[in-house]
């Protein structure tokens, strides 16, 4: 594990990493999260029938609207032109959960984690902004990184990945 933290000089203040001199490869990241819910909630989610619309299908693209503005709400992140964006999102019933997946990937000099992660969050967000009206007690979590592949560092895959 490289113990060095990237974002920050040789004096301790935040910075921008240079990544100019590292060679374009193409990168993938595979996020993952889910939204806990009341059974009702979730059948709700299911028969489409919240007063705010299609959930599932509003969540999604709020998650790759948001994976496009990464950069703009993370402020040490670069600027990436993705060449691809997708958000799945699937209903555990056992769990009554909402898992969400979102795959991020580009041509370029820099990972897409942070991309993949914050198609996560912000789908997250999305579906608890849609369904509070019937559940505030509503729970976001396990959202992390699932595979990385590509870049200097090679590939992560998380051991217990789905």
């Amino acid at each position: 594990m490289n113990d060095q933290l990237t974002h920050l000089d040789e004096q301790g203040e935040a910075r921008m990493v240079d990544v100019g001199a590292k060679p374009d490869t193409e990168r993938t990241a595979i996020a993952g999260g889910a939204v806990y819910m009341q059974p009702d909630t979730l059948r709700l989610i299911r028969e489409g029938a919240l007063k705010k619309g299609d959930v599932l299908t509003i969540a999604k693209i709020a998650g790759i609207m948001a994976a496009k503005r990464t950069s703009d709400m993370i402020p040490l992140c670069h600027p990436i032109p993705l060449t691809k964006i997708d958000v799945e999102l699937s209903l555990d019933e056992p769990a009554s959960a909402v898992r969400i997946q979102a795959t991020a990937r580009t041509i370029g000099k820099t990972g897409v984690e942070m991309e993949a992660l914050t198609a996560v969050s912000v789908a997250a967000l999305t579906i608890y902004d849609m369904a509070k009206a019937v559940d505030r007690g509503m729970r976001l979590g396990d959202i992390r990184l699932l595979e990385k592949h590509g870049g200097q560092h090679g590939d992560y895959v998380a051991e217990d990945a789905p």
